[in-house]
């Protein structure tokens, strides 16, 4: 279903690209490939959130479930993915050599999990808190 909307999607707005199905665990993940896709990512991935969540309002509407899908385009998040990493690393370092928390800027839903499962693998304790659009990680000292 998330396939089908997304191919009516880029066949109205008139762009080329495939899509790319997985699923890990109970998380459907779907990627849109090729073409000239950077316009369904837009500044910060915020188009991509937007299209990620009419995505699964789709597929609810035709199943009454909710669902976990994950969209990335042209690797975007897989990119993003890397530098919170990273980010995540070195706050952590911080809190480390500190002793004291330490608050990261806002960040959407899907990069504060990043980062909250960075901090965990590193035996970290890590909360969020605020409101959104302004919701943020707070990694906590051991």
């Amino acid at each position: 279903m998330a396939a089908d909307f997304l191919e009516e999607l880029l066949d109205i707005a008139d762009l080329d690209g495939d899509l790319d199905m997985d699923v890990e665990g109970n998380r459907a993940s779907v990627s849109l490939v090729g073409g000239d896709l950077g316009t369904l990512v837009g500044r910060d991935g915020e188009v991509l959130e937007a299209l990620q969540e009419l995505t699964r309002l789709a597929v609810y509407r035709e199943t009454g479930e909710r669902s976990r899908l994950m969209l990335d385009v042209d690797g975007f998040r897989a990119r993003r993915r890397d530098v919170l990493t990273r980010l995540a690393e070195e706050s952590i370092s911080r809190v480390r050599d500190s002793g004291q928390e330490l608050r990261l800027d806002p960040m959407s839903p899907f990069e504060r999990k990043v980062v909250h499962d960075a901090v965990a693998a590193a035996g970290l304790t890590s909360e969020s808190e605020g409101q959104e659009p302004n919701r943020r990680v707070v990694i906590l000292p051991g």
